[in-house]
């Protein structure tokens, strides 16, 4: 189909004429003289609207590390949490039990520690006066040796245990929201059970083109983004100008369901829902374009003229208008009427 009749809505115009020029250089042109200037086609690019999904880069598990029962849960869907935020508590009710077997046997140990002192202390007093066998001595120092070995012992197995108790409370494992709590306060959990998935608080933006695109798409080219809820942007819309801009992060190399996927960085997408459907185009090839300043366009019975520099009046095919961006002049794309080497002036009055 000739591209002068393929069908263009505001919103697609709209977003072509930003993504023009953002993506491409001026306008080649030469002016011969005030008022007049030379038209020159220069490369655009066309622009596909594509739906493209809000995905966090990575999704990860908050995970019980002792089984229990969920005595405490601190978060629900849409929290932001930080990177070790206590979100859930499962506690064990042996673990108390444990600790206070511990602590006793630890006082027995510290009771037999000090016994062995003063026998040691005696063994030494009877062999310094001569009394006392050198059998006996060595009887008492190994007595206290092993004696403080199994308070040490112990120690180490209460510390265990104190960390076991520890490590009822669940932590999140990097900063970002909660997606699904998946259990319940009171439910019995077992160790390695997950208790939240979190999304990271870096978000982007998933992309699924028609294989006959791949060979278009590249990393590091630039995309547009439409309005939340899907909603198209119109010509009079001043927001039109300041769509968000992104660029493709990573091009995945296996395609699935006939589909090329890829990702693309934009920013302001942190309020946005996980898995939120976004409009987004893209460039899928570059065609030659004239683009002329809007004000030498002249307008009669609904027929738009263009005036050469011979005086004479041609007709022509207005396309979208390319809105001023920055410091890049705006201008209005002629689908037809001129060639390349015309010659056109601004109309008096304009």
């Amino acid at each position: 189909m000739p591209h002068s009749l393929l069908p263009r809505s505001p919103a697609c115009t709209a977003l072509l004429a930003v993504a023009l020029m953002a993506v491409i250089p001026p306008l080649s042109a030469t002016a011969a003289e005030p008022g007049t200037l030379t038209v020159q086609p220069r490369p655009v690019e066309d622009l596909k609207a594509v739906f493209a999904t809000v995905e966090s880069v990575r999704e990860t598990l908050a995970r019980t590390r002792i089984g229990g029962t969920v005595a405490e849960l601190t978060v629900t869907e849409g929290d932001t949490v930080a990177v070790g935020q206590i979100i859930a508590t499962v506690r064990d009710p042996k673990l108390p039990l444990q600790l206070a077997a511990l602590d006793a046997r630890i006082r027995a140990l510290t009771a037999q520690q000090h016994q062995a002192e003063l026998e040691l202390g005696r063994a030494r007093q009877l062999r310094a006066s001569g009394t006392g066998t050198q059998q006996r001595l060595d009887d008492a120092q190994a007595a206290l040796d092993v004696a403080r070995a199994q308070i040490a012992a112990m120690e180490a197995e209460r510390a265990v245990v104190a960390q076991q108790l520890r490590e009822g409370e669940v932590l999140a494992p990097t900063a970002g929201r909660v997606l699904q709590v998946k259990v319940i306060a009171g439910a019995v959990v077992m160790p390695g059970e997950p208790v939240a998935s979190i999304a990271t608080d870096t978000y982007i933006l998933r992309l699924r083109l028609p294989e006959r695109h791949a060979r278009f798409l590249k990393q590091g080219d630039p995309v547009l983004v439409g309005q939340r809820g899907l909603a198209p942007v119109a010509l009079a819309d001043p927001g039109a100008t300041a769509l968000a801009r992104g660029a493709v992060r990573q091009v995945y190399p296996e395609m699935a369901g006939g589909q090329v996927i890829a990702d693309a960085t934009v920013g302001g997408l942190g309020d946005f829902f996980v898995g939120e459907r976004v409009r987004v185009y893209v460039a899928t090839g570059t065609r030659d374009a004239v683009v002329i300043p809007p004000d030498w366009l002249l307008r009669r019975f609904g027929t738009d003229f263009v005036r050469l520099a011979d005086g004479t009046e041609v007709p022509v095919q207005a396309g979208g208008e390319i809105p001023t961006v920055g410091d890049r002049p705006g201008g209005l794309e002629i689908l037809s009427g001129l060639k390349p080497g015309d010659v056109i002036v601004r109309p008096a009055g304009s």
